[in-house]
């Protein structure tokens, strides 16, 4: 059995958005760690009596008070570092080129396995004598039996990475799960972070109900939320960026408490008219 144990909760938003689209949030947790923080939010949702799933597109005037709450819980944990966030999107206006038919057909599968190769920085894990197990939580899991099997099998070869074998990193089949948000408070705050990223970025607070000339209160209250969350941020990088990546490199990559990546493929051209203005 390995010494050490982490779980990695991973979640999706906007596919594809009007600058920003393939959305990818996830959190990393030591499992010593998961049991008191899970209990610390789970009672915090009761007191702020928030019975039910919490998720981005729940956020209203009237729970804006109460969400607030949660995420200021949540991220008391993450400038802490107990709990570690990765968001990754990738920029309209950074076309991929040369890609085949497969590549295309395989994006959702392609993309999260680099994401989950990368934005944790698991090569920097500090080797234990007896390895460190990694379980790798999913919202949700490709709805095509073929490529669920590819996906667990992108997964799975993560195993076999001269760099996460150095690092003595551990992953098996059984620890590759499709789990529902609903039983899992932390996923619950992840989504509610990604949602307010791919909100902000994609230029959904500027949106007002057809033929109005002013904002409905939900986005209002979801614009709100998005600056309560990136001052959280800023508390820890005080020059976050929300559209790039963030700085730094090496060791970083895992122990930073919160990052972005903006992931730009190998071969690409920029496309002016899809530049956010």
């Amino acid at each position: 059995m390995a010494s050490k144990e982490y779980i990695i909760f991973c979640d999706e938003s906007d596919k594809r958005g009007l600058y920003f689209s393939n959305f990818y949030g996830g959190l990393i947790v030591g499992s010593t760690d998961y049991e008191r923080i899970t209990r610390k939010l789970e009672a915090k949702k009761h007191e702020l009596n928030l019975f039910k799933e919490v998720k981005w597109e729940r956020v209203t005037d009237i729970y804006l008070p109460k969400y607030k709450g949660l995420v200021d819980c949540f991220f008391d944990e993450v400038a802490a570092g107990n709990v570690r966030v990765r968001i990754m999107f990738t920029h309209n206006a950074r076309k991929a080129v040369g890609l085949t038919s497969e590549h295309l057909d395989s994006e959702f599968v392609i993309l999260y396995y680099e994401f989950i190769k990368h934005a944790f920085g698991l090569s920097f894990i500090e080797p234990e004598p007896k390895g460190t197990r990694l379980r790798l939580y999913f919202d949700q899991f490709p709805d095509n039996r073929e490529k669920r099997v590819a996906f667990e099998g992108y997964l799975l070869g993560l195993s076999q990475n001269a760099k996460l074998k150095t690092a003595n990193v551990q992953l098996h089949q059984e620890d590759i799960t499709e789990v529902r948000s609903h039983d899992h408070v932390l996923m619950q705050c992840l989504d509610i972070v990604l949602g307010s990223m791919s909100f902000r970025l994609n230029d959904k607070h500027k949106e007002k109900p057809e033929g109005q000339k002013r904002r409905g209160k939900r986005t209002i209250a979801k614009e709100k939320l998005y600056k309560f969350i990136n001052r959280r941020i800023r508390q820890i990088y005080p020059g976050f960026n929300i559209g790039a990546s963030t700085g730094g490199s090496g060791s970083r990559y895992w122990t930073d408490p919160y990052r972005h990546w903006m992931f730009v493929p190998s071969n690409h051209e920029f496309r002016h008219e899809l530049r956010k203005k």
